[in-house]
C-alpha cells in the first residue's frame, strides 16, 4: 500500500546495500544484520512505496527499472551523508573505499599496503572484492582496480594504468621438471578460473603455439583457488605474473615458459571530475609501486 509518509530510513539503507552488492547476504554482512532482516526491510519498502523494486526468484533477485533508479539516487545520497558527518565531527582522517580484484588484492596490493598507510596516516583504506564492471553511478567506492583492455576510456572515469599484464603457465615444480617436452607439458591437466575461462586460448595465441585438446580440464571459481590447486599439483594454470610472483619466489610454483605480455593493463579507475587529495595520493602510490615491482620472468618459445 502506498504511503505519503517518508519511508523508514532502515528500509532505505537495507535496499541501497542490497542494490549495491546484488545479494542479500552481502548486504546483511555490511549492515551487521541477518539475511532475513534485509529481506524484510526490502519487502517493507516495496509495500510502503507501492512499487516493485526487485523481481525474480528468491535467490536470484534483480532490480526493476524503478528499483535501479531509486538505488542510484540513494547511493549518492548516503555517500553525501557520510561525508557530511565526517565534516561535522571535524575528523581529519579520510576513509577511501577501493574495489579490487580479489586475487590481486591478496597477492599484490595487501602485502604492500602498509607502506601507503605509513606514508599517509590521515587516510584509511577500506577494501572490497569485486570482479564486476565498474559503475560509479551505482557504487559508492572511491576507486577501483581492474584489468582493462585497450579502447576508449569508459565514460565518466579517469583511468591510470600502473602495471603491465603478463601471463603464463605455472605449476608445482614436480609437474614441469627441466627438459620436459612441450608434448608432455600439453598433456597435463589444465586449470582455469571461471573469471577468465579463455586463459589457455589467449596464452597459446600470445606465444604462437597451438595446443592439442586437453586431457583433463578443471575449473575453479576464482584465480586464488586455481593458483592453490596448481601449487598442490592438480595441474597447470595460466595466471598473471602479479598473481603468482610470491609463489614463484617461494618455490611453490614454477613458470616453465615464462610470462608473455598482453595488451591489457592493470589500471586504477576513479570517477572523473571528483577531486580528492586522498584518492590522488593512493593513485600516485600505485603508480610508484608498479614501477618498483619485480620484472616478470621473460617468455620463452614453447618449442617441442
Amino acid at each position: 500500500m502506498k504511503s505519503s509518509a517518508p519511508p523508514p530510513l532502515n528500509a532505505l539503507r537495507a535496499f541501497e546495500a542490497f542494490a549495491r552488492h546484488g545479494a542479500m547476504t552481502a548486504a546483511a554482512a555490511e549492515l551487521c544484520v541477518t539475511h532475513g532482516a534485509v529481506s524484510r526491510q526490502v519487502a517493507a519498502l516495496q509495500a510502503h512505496l507501492g512499487v516493485a523494486l526487485v523481481t525474480g526468484p528468491r535467490h536470484r533477485l534483480v532490480l526493476t527499472p524503478a528499483g535501479a533508479e531509486l538505488a542510484q539516487s540513494l547511493t549518492g545520497a548516503f555517500g553525501t551523508i557520510a561525508k557530511a558527518v565526517l565534516k561535522a565531527r571535524g575528523d581529519a582522517r579520510r576513509e577511501i573505499e577501493i574495489s579490487c580484484l580479489g586475487t590481486f588484492a591478496l597477492k599484490w596490493l595487501i602485502p604492500r599496503l602498509q607502506g601507503f598507510l605509513d606514508a599517509h596516516p590521515e587516510v584509511r583504506v577500506r577494501m572490497s572484492e569485486s570482479y564486476a564492471a565498474v559503475d560509479f553511478r551505482r557504487e559508492r567506492f572511491d576507486g577501483a582496480i581492474r584489468i582493462l583492455d585497450p579502447g576508449p576510456v569508459p565514460k565518466g572515469m579517469e583511468v591510470t594504468p600502473f602495471l603491465r599484464n603478463h601471463q603464463g603457465p605455472v605449476a608445482a615444480p614436480h609437474l614441469t621438471p627441466p627438459g620436459q617436452t612441450f608434448e608432455a607439458f600439453a598433456a597435463l591437466p589444465r586449470l582455469s578460473a571461471a573469471t577468465f575461462r579463455e586463459s589457455w586460448r589467449v596464452w597459446s595465441e600470445l606465444v604462437g603455439r597451438a595446443l592439442p585438446p586437453a586431457s583433463v580440464e578443471r575449473e575453479f571459481g576464482h584465480n586464488h583457488s586455481m593458483i592453490e590447486a596448481a601449487a598442490s599439483g592438480m595441474g597447470v594454470a595460466i595466471a598473471p605474473w602479479t598473481f603468482v610472483a610470491p609463489e614463484i619466489a617461494a618455490g611453490r610454483l614454477v613458470a616453465p615458459y615464462g610470462f608473455a605480455e598482453r595488451s591489457s593493463r592493470i589500471v586504477f579507475l576513479r570517477p572523473a571530475g571528483r577531486p580528492d587529495a586522498s584518492v590522488d595520493a593512493f593513485r600516485d602510490w600505485l603508480v610508484a609501486e608498479g614501477e618498483a615491482s619485480p620484472v616478470p620472468i621473460p617468455s620463452t618459445n614453447p618449442v617441442g
